[in-house]
């Protein structure tokens, strides 16, 4: 347990000194959206699901990111990033990439990954949302930070990213 709150902590170190405005809610461990929605609040920002794949070779990672009131087939998924066939990554992976174990998956992982292996796919309609939500690298809280704040995190990890048409 030791490990989560250190990981939890880096992330608000990290926002923290690089300026970027959130705001977060702590409450009990919650690995999957379906618990986490117990203790959204009500504020007004979309919450994410995020979900990380490695392609058919293993040599390349991606985190997709997008509403969580949505679902994505795998195979739409395959042929809209056109990075040919993908598989949900391993918890090995999880770990080695973004040093984060299953449950906890979310771009605040991408601090974690200092050689920027992973790349990131934003789904297009979260580039119209005000404010957006995560759990970030353990899933006792939830976070919520501007887009422009958010997007602001993105370009300080260095890792690449692009919105697209998910759906």
């Amino acid at each position: 347990m030791e490990e989560t709150v250190d990981r939890k902590r880096v992330v608000y170190d990290y926002l923290d000194r690089a300026g970027i405005r959130y705001t977060y809610y702590d409450h009990p461990e919650a690995p999957t959206v379906e618990i986490a929605r117990q203790y959204w609040h009500r504020d007004g920002s979309r919450h994410c699901k995020n979900l990380f794949f490695r392609n058919h070779k293993g040599n390349r990672h991606y985190l997709v990111v997008f509403d969580a009131d949505r679902s994505l087939a795998i195979h739409d998924l395959e042929r809209r990033l056109r990075q040919g066939k993908l598989s949900f990554a391993s918890e090995q992976r999880l770990e080695r990439y973004l040093g984060l174990r299953p449950g906890s998956v979310s771009p605040f992982g991408l601090i974690n990954d200092t050689e920027n292996h992973v790349h990131l796919f934003l789904d297009k309609n979260l580039e119209r949302e005000e404010s957006l939500s995560f759990h970030p690298n353990d899933n006792t809280a939830t976070v919520v930070i501007a887009r422009e704040e958010f997007l602001r995190f993105l370009n300080g990890c260095g890792n690449s990213y692009e919105f697209v048409e998910l759906y």
